[in-house]
């Protein structure tokens, strides 16, 4: 079997080709057919984070950083995939700079939302402080004319 014919993956629809948490060391880019990806799939906790078409690819995680996915990638129709491995980085950056260039877009966009939602979360913290700092403030008051009403 040649390079070419290890690098060609089918799934059929419904298939799991990455899960969550899990390390994958191989990015895919899709030839044909679509996936979806979530986050808690099989869970009461589960979210539908995307539909990834011809040409999109995932994986990258695995692949540049060798970490977990942060997602689980189904396939939603019958799908052929193109597998890249790390010793064929170089060339599928040169026949692929397209491609790339848009993972590298979503990475960005997906690093802004990260940064989007962390900043939301720090302000509600500081709102929750601030909140518990005055009911600790009325507190005090309160025990203080207890104790010096006695």
């Amino acid at each position: 079997m040649g390079d070419t014919e290890k690098s060609l993956l089918t799934f059929p629809a419904d298939s799991v080709i990455i899960s969550e948490n899990e390390i994958n060391p191989d990015m895919f880019k899709i030839l044909k057919g679509n996936v979806e990806l979530y986050s808690g799939y099989g869970t009461e906790n589960e979210v539908l984070l995307g539909l990834l078409g011809r040409n999109a690819c995932f994986g990258e995680f695995g692949l540049l950083l060798q970490k977990p996915s942060p997602y689980t990638v189904i396939a939603y129709s019958d799908v052929i995939l193109y597998r890249v491995v790390e010793e064929k980085m170089g060339d599928f950056i040169r026949e692929n700079h397209t491609a790339v260039l848009q993972m590298m877009k979503s990475m960005a966009n997906t690093m802004m939302v990260m940064q989007g939602h962390i900043n939301q979360l720090n302000e509600e913290l500081n709102e929750r402080n601030r909140v518990n700092k005055q009911i600790v403030g009325r507190n005090k008051e309160m025990l203080k004319r207890y104790i010096y009403n006695r």
